[in-house]
């Protein structure tokens, strides 16, 4: 159980979620009582079970900017996984992430950076097994990932479409260190998350990210020396009705088809740096 206190290369599209889980990352405010972290103030959420193995963390605000610090505590001392999370506006655009719990005897620390006037809901809550823990698993196995070089960055860009993200950055036992910005408009950050995790491969980071509008860019920056490279998943979570059957894009050179396999995965217009084209004008798939 969780209590809260106050301080002392080419992706293959995947099957679609089963229609009750798409919609596992809202319906936690539903499911669970918000607690109220005013600016400036910390509340802690402890894990005891050595069961839970890992712990959905949702924080949002009434349409107010948001500034936090998300802190995994294991111990005396021990903070194996930190994030800095920033959003423009959080009631539109929420953060949800997982953050993995082995062992047990987990604290996660929830810090409001903002000033007094700049409050946000947080819940924190155990992770089922038909949560998004069995998103990860399934985004592991049917997509190739993207390396990512320390020091190097890479942009995803899609369709107007998919309003729903998700996101999987790990690395093979190495410290991960990457920045998370979600653009819409020259420079122009609607959201931006810095991770810290000491062991990219039992703790990586995955998180849920809300794309509403046109003109959206994820970008993803390893700010890693170059001996720490990343492996990236970035694929459509939910996408809305009406996106083109014959919408193909090209990424890096590889090139998807929308509807391969079929499902959500396969709906998602996106690319890095690409343009999107009809099948006709291309004669089809090689």
């Amino acid at each position: 159980a969780v209590s809260s206190t106050s301080p002392g290369t080419q992706a293959i599209p995947s099957p679609r979620p089963k229609a009750e889980d798409e919609q596992i990352a809202k319906k936690i405010w539903q499911t669970s009582t918000p607690v109220t972290v005013q600016g400036g103030s910390l509340r802690t959420f402890s894990i005891s079970s050595p069961t839970v193995d890992a712990v959905q963390v949702s924080m949002k605000t009434q349409g107010r900017p948001m500034n936090a610090n998300i802190d995994l505590w294991c111990g005396p001392g021990n903070t194996p996984q930190k994030m800095g999370v920033y959003a423009e506006d959080a009631g539109l655009r929420p953060f949800n992430c997982l953050i993995a719990t082995p062992r047990g005897q987990n604290t996660v620390a929830i810090r409001n950076t903002a000033q007094m006037e700049f409050p946000l809901a947080a819940v924190v809550q155990p992770d089922n097994s038909i949560g998004l823990a069995n998103t990860i698993r399934d985004l592991s196995k049917t997509t190739s990932p993207v390396i990512i070089q320390g020091g190097a960055l890479k942009t995803y860009s899609f369709s107007p479409f998919v309003s729903t993200l998700q996101v999987l950055l790990s690395t093979d036992g190495r410290p991960l260190n990457a920045r998370i910005e979600l653009l819409q408009g020259p420079n122009n950050n609607k959201q931006v998350v810095e991770v810290y995790t000491e062991d990219g491969t039992e703790r990586p980071f995955f998180a849920i990210i809300e794309t509403p509008g046109a003109g959206n860019v994820l970008r993803v920056v390893n700010t890693a020396p170059m001996e720490f490279p990343l492996s990236a998943h970035v694929e459509p979570y939910l996408v809305e009705p009406g996106a083109s059957d014959n919408s193909i894009v090209i990424d890096g050179g590889n090139v998807r088809q929308n509807g391969i396999g079929g499902g959500i995965f396969g709906q998602g217009v996106m690319g890095s740096g690409s343009v999107n084209q009809n099948l006709n004008s291309l004669g089809g798939l090689p």
